[in-house]
């Protein structure tokens, strides 16, 4: 059997679609590590996980109204290419301890990518989003230039200078937890060896304690209200809309608002539930709609199971999500940083209305994802590469 190392930044949405992958290689009796950021991996992977602690920033914080380029510039000026520097000597270390067959990293975690090249170790780079797919720099040639430049430099640095390509796109093949049919009929893949596995669905554990009998049939529908694990820092404002959307729809609609930072009141109305986290996954089989920014996970296990959206993209890949939503007719969306309860009561009446089509749109999407293969097929990939 063979040996992978899972090379992965400390954000949760980019560990949890390889942690299913890791975990069907290990049911098939592959060896799995995992190199990055301990007490985050701990907590995400259980005591059971072989690690190796790679140093580097703990979670991603940025002022609030950095969006756009701009936001783009200060995530990989001030947490990515700092992020690569910090981890290539642990990464290093962790190849040399574990002697994987083959490295599979983020493509944002990007001292995996340089430092298995250094190594001559076949590579899969794993793709989160399927925005990166679509390149969102293409329209911002000077952007993409200044990111080119960044990546030289870490290249030199740690990688292998000879090496000319993307290292977010190893030649060895590209994992990417998407379908064809989200993406749209014109996207053009960087190179033949992308693999479109669809999401990684696949069981984890969750200490959320929730409610269920909050849940008991009355009639009305249950909706999900998520800005993610990485903007407490922006969605104060926008948690607040929503429980006052949903205060309005109260005779037809139940809310259950994710609030992690405890910035809404206590008393709320009697058809909301707030809570610090929830246990996703099992909830999303229970729901009607969801109400979230556009984060790739949360929008694929949505869609996964059949559930129309409302998205609220706030930057980086999330606006190219959303676009990909409501251009396949499973959403709409609204505009995060001027969206008042009204038209967020009115965009959730939208998609819980069966005749606008977007229940139904939803589980056609859900359907490519579920035969695409998901975390078998990325994992049968990963052994064959390794025989």
């Amino acid at each position: 059997m063979s040996r992978h190392l899972f090379v992965v930044p400390p954000l949760t949405g980019h560990i949890n679609p390889l942690r299913g992958v890791a975990d069907r290689l290990a049911a098939d009796g592959h060896q799995v590590a995992w190199a990055g950021h301990v007490p985050l991996l701990r907590e995400l992977l259980g005591p059971q996980a072989q690690l190796y602690d790679c140093a580097g920033p703990g979670d991603l914080t940025r002022p609030p109204d950095l969006l756009g380029p701009a936001a783009f510039r200060f995530l990989w000026e001030e947490f990515f290419v700092p992020l690569a520097d910090a981890m290539a000597p642990g990464v290093a270390a962790a190849v040399e301890a574990f002697a994987p067959q083959v490295v599979v990293s983020d493509q944002h975690a990007v001292a995996g990518a340089l430092v298995a090249e250094r190594h001559g170790l076949p590579l899969f780079t794993s793709s989160t989003t399927s925005a990166e797919l679509i390149d969102p720099l293409s329209s911002m040639p000077k952007v993409a230039a200044w990111l080119g430049d960044m990546l030289d430099g870490l290249r030199e640095r740690h990688g292998d200078t000879r090496a000319h390509h993307d290292p977010r796109f190893s030649p060895h093949g590209v994992i990417a937890f998407t379908t064809a049919a989200f993406l749209g009929p014109d996207v053009e893949m960087p190179h033949e060896r992308v693999h479109l596995v669809g999401p990684a669905i696949a069981p984890r554990a969750s200490d959320a304690d929730f409610p269920w009998e909050w849940l008991e049939e009355d009639g009305r529908r249950t909706v999900l209200v998520s800005l993610g694990t990485a903007n407490d820092d922006a969605g104060s404002r926008f948690l607040h809309e929503a429980v006052t959307a949903l205060e309005s729809l109260a005779a037809r609609v139940r809310g259950i608002v994710v609030d992690p930072a405890g910035v809404l009141p206590s008393e709320l109305p009697e058809n909301v539930l707030a809570l610090p986290r929830v246990p996703q996954l099992p909830l999303l089989e229970r729901l009607d709609a969801v109400v979230c920014h556009g984060g790739h996970n949360t929008v694929c296990e949505s869609l996964w199971h059949g559930v129309p959206l409302v998205v609220a993209p706030i930057r980086d890949d999330q606006p190219i999500v959303a676009g990909l939503v409501t251009g396949a007719g499973a959403g709409v969306r609204v505009r995060f940083t001027r969206v008042d309860a009204a038209r967020l009561a009115k965009s959730i009446d939208a998609v819980l209305d069966a005749s606008g089509g977007h229940a139904a749109a939803a589980h056609r999407i859900g359907e490519t994802f579920r035969a695409a293969g998901g975390v078998r097929r990325a994992a049968g990939i990963l052994a064959e590469a390794a025989r």
